[in-house]
C-alpha cells in the first residue's frame, strides 16, 4: 500500500520502486535528497491526507508526527537477522520498563548545528518524568537507557546520579564517533540506539538530531499517542525539508517589548523555534514581522492534503 501511494503521491519524477535482479522479493527504494524537489510537492510534510484528518485531530496530539511515523514503520521493518541481534541486544543489556531513553549528541554536532548541553541539564527531565511516572505505577528503579556519542559519558553519569540505573552500550559510543561513523558497526550501533530510544517511556533529547527525530516517530507507532513523550532541548519536531510549519493565533497579543511580534486572532505564524521559556519566535505573515510571541497563544495549523485514498484497500 505505502509502495503505491508513494509513488501515485510523488509520481516516476520524485519517486522510483525497482527490482533487484537476483531477488525476485527485494525492491529498491529511490529518493532523491527532499531540498532538491522542485516543484516541491504538496504532500511532503508536515501535510495529513484530508480523508484522516479529522479523525487523526481527535485522537492525535500531532498528526503530522503519526503520518511521518507510518512511512517510517514501513521502510524500517527488520529482517529476521536484525530482530534475532535486537532480541539478543535486549537481554544483554537488560532493558525494561519503566525506562526514560536519553541521547546526547556530542562531536561534530556542537558548535555547528547544536549548543553543548551538560548531561545535568537531560537529568533535570529525567527525576520530573520519574516523579510524572510514579504516580500511576511502581518504579523500581529508575532506569535510563543512555544512548551517545561521546564515550565518556557514560562514566560521568553513572559517577553523578548513582541513584539512577544507566543501561547502555559503550561499543555503540565509540562507534559513532567520527572516525568510526561509516563502518557497519556504526550502523548497527545506531539502529540498536534508535530501537531502544523508541522503546522507552518518555524520551530527553535535542530535536536538532536526527537520530531523536526518527526515534520519536517510530514511538509513535508503539502508542495510540505518543505525541507528548519527549523533551528536546533545543529545536520543536521537524522534518527535515519540510514544507513551512505554521501555526494559527488564538488569543490576541499586544506587545510592550519591541523584539515581540503583535497578533490578532486568526494570524498565521510561521513558527521558527521554541525557547522552552513560555516564547517562540516566528514570522506573522499577515505583517511580515518577526519575533517572540507567547507560545500558549497559538496552536497548530494542520495542512491537509489530498492523497490517493484507494477505497478497495478495505477489499
Amino acid at each position: 500500500y505505502v509502495s503505491s501511494l508513494l509513488q501515485d503521491v510523488y509520481g516516476n519524477s520524485y519517486f522510483s520502486v525497482t527490482g533487484e535482479a537476483n531477488d525476485k522479493d527485494v525492491q529498491v527504494v529511490e529518493l532523491p535528497i527532499v531540498d532538491s524537489l522542485h516543484p516541491r510537492p504538496p504532500y511532503l510534510p508536515l501535510g495529513v491526507p484530508e480523508d484522516l484528518a479529522d479523525r487523526l485531530i481527535g485522537l492525535h496530539g500531532d498528526p503530522a508526527v503519526w503520518w511521518v511515523s507510518q512511512f517510517v514503520k514501513y521502510l524500517i521493518r527488520p529482517q529476521p537477522w536484525l530482530e534475532k541481534e535486537i532480541e539478543e541486544a535486549t537481554k544483554k543489556l537488560g532493558f525494561k520498563h519503566p525506562i526514560i531513553g536519553v541521547h546526547v549528541r556530542r562531536t561534530d554536532k556542537v558548535g555547528t548545528e547544536a549548543a553543548f548541553h551538560p548531561i545535568e541539564e537531560y537529568m533535570i527531565h529525567v527525576e520530573e518524568h520519574f516523579q510524572l511516572l510514579a504516580r500511576k505505577m511502581h518504579i523500581d528503579k529508575k532506569r535510563v537507557y543512555l544512548a551517545t556519542d561521546d564515550p565518556g559519558l557514560l562514566q560521568e553519569a553513572k559517577s553523578k546520579y548513582s541513584q539512577y540505573e544507566f543501561i547502555s552500550d559503550n561499543s555503540i559510543s565509540w562507534s559513532a564517533g567520527l572516525h568510526n561513523r561509516y563502518t557497519e558497526n556504526s550502523l548497527r550501533g545506531v539502529i540498536l540506539d534508535i530501537h531502544f530510544l523508541s522503546q522507552a517511556d518518555f524520551l530527553v533529547c535535542t530535536f536538532s538530531s536526527q537520530v531523536c527525530r526518527v526515534a520519536y516517530e517510530i514511538m509513535q507507532t508503539l502508542h495510540p499517542d505518543a505525541s507528548a513523550n519527549f523533551h528536546s532541548l533545543d529545536d520543536i519536531y521537524y522534518f527535515g525539508g519540510q514544507n513551512a510549519h505554521n501555526q494559527i493565533a488564538i488569543y490576541p497579543h499586544n506587545p510592550r517589548n519591541p523584539d515581540e511580534i503583535p497578533m490578532e486572532p486568526g494570524d498565521i505564524i510561521g513558527v521558527a523555534g521554541n525557547h522552552w521559556d513560555g516564547y517562540s519566535k516566528g514570522i506573522n505573515r499577515k505583517l511580515g514581522r518577526t519575533g517572540l510571541y507567547p507560545s500558549y497563544k497559538v496552536k497548530e495549523k494542520i495542512e491537509t492534503v489530498k492523497y490517493p485514498t484507494y477505497p478497495e484497500a478495505n477489499n
